[in-house]
């Protein structure tokens, strides 16, 4: 009888059958639909002005995209110095080109790289 615990051919350590991009992805679409659901909050009646009256432009998909990647690289950031202040390791230069390199074009191949590192030192929790 086969055991319930086995791994699937093809996973990551972490238990994940999604490869790190597949999970990046998804991320990025959370955080998007997070975005897109506090731009359509309505603000309570008396704190609408006149000009509230016509509906707001919405943002364009680029702008969302943007925001999105920046969103996740910031809690890519967070996770890895709380990581770096508890295990009092200093980052690696990889990792500090691949956030540059991020910060001066942001896209999602570059985050992925980003991500990498933090799954190789398995602080990925998505």
């Amino acid at each position: 009888m086969p055991k319930k615990n086995q791994t699937q051919p093809g996973s990551s350590p972490n238990g994940s059958a999604h490869p790190l991009a597949d999970r990046v992805q998804a991320r990025l679409a959370e955080v998007s639909l997070a975005l897109d659901q506090r731009a359509r909050a309505s603000r309570p009646r008396s704190r609408r002005s006149r000009a509230d009256s016509t509906p707001a432009a919405q943002p364009s998909t680029a702008t969302r995209e943007a925001s999105s990647l920046r969103r996740v690289f910031n809690e890519l950031a967070v996770t890895h110095r709380q990581f770096r202040l508890r295990s009092g390791q200093h980052t690696s230069p990889a990792l500090r080109e691949a956030a540059r390199v991020f910060k001066e074009a942001p896209s999602v191949p570059s985050l992925v790289a980003v991500a990498a590192f933090l799954e190789e030192d398995g602080l990925l929790e998505w």
